[in-house]
């Protein structure tokens, strides 16, 4: 096969990838350490598992913790309505300030600008830890690494 027509495959084969993904990244900083940091956030994602009753709780249930290790966090978030699995990876890095950077990723959206669903999966883990309480809390994201980002209502 002809290396120019292989390369056009395989650039095509991962822009469809892609494409086929709703994605959100979002960056948080805090003036606290990101061990402290990490065991809200841990402490969080285990106080909403799946195997707590969602009836009353909208969205903020059933995360499940999937590994942990020094610096990253995974898990997954189920919604009770849609049945939409969105995974979770937080990347942490400490400098000065520890510095936080959460992707969230799930199944294909029909209009990602409207959904904010990614973006609330991640934002209900810092609201519930009260991470936005934080000394330094800062957020960073916009419409275009987070669709859904500008729109999103996670109190529901």
């Amino acid at each position: 096969m002809d290396l120019r027509l292989l390369s056009v495959a395989l650039l095509l084969g991962a822009t469809l990838t892609l494409s086929l993904a709703d994605t959100c990244k979002v960056k948080w900083m805090f003036g606290i350490s990101c061990a402290d940091v990490t065991e809200k956030l841990v402490n969080q994602i285990k106080a909403w598992q799946i195997g707590q009753s969602c009836q009353y709780e909208g969205e903020r249930c059933s995360y499940e913790l999937v590994s942990t290790a020094p610096y990253l966090v995974k898990a997954t978030h189920t919604s009770p309505d849609s049945k939409k699995v969105t995974d979770l990876q937080f990347l942490l890095e400490q400098s000065m300030v520890c510095k936080l950077t959460g992707d969230a990723v799930s199944e294909f959206s029909k209009n990602a600008a409207e959904d904010s669903t990614n973006y609330c999966s991640l934002q209900n883990l810092m609201d519930g830890s009260d991470l936005i309480s934080a000394e330094g809390y800062q957020q960073f994201s916009n419409k275009w690494i987070c669709p859904g980002f500008e729109a999103a209502n996670c109190t529901l």
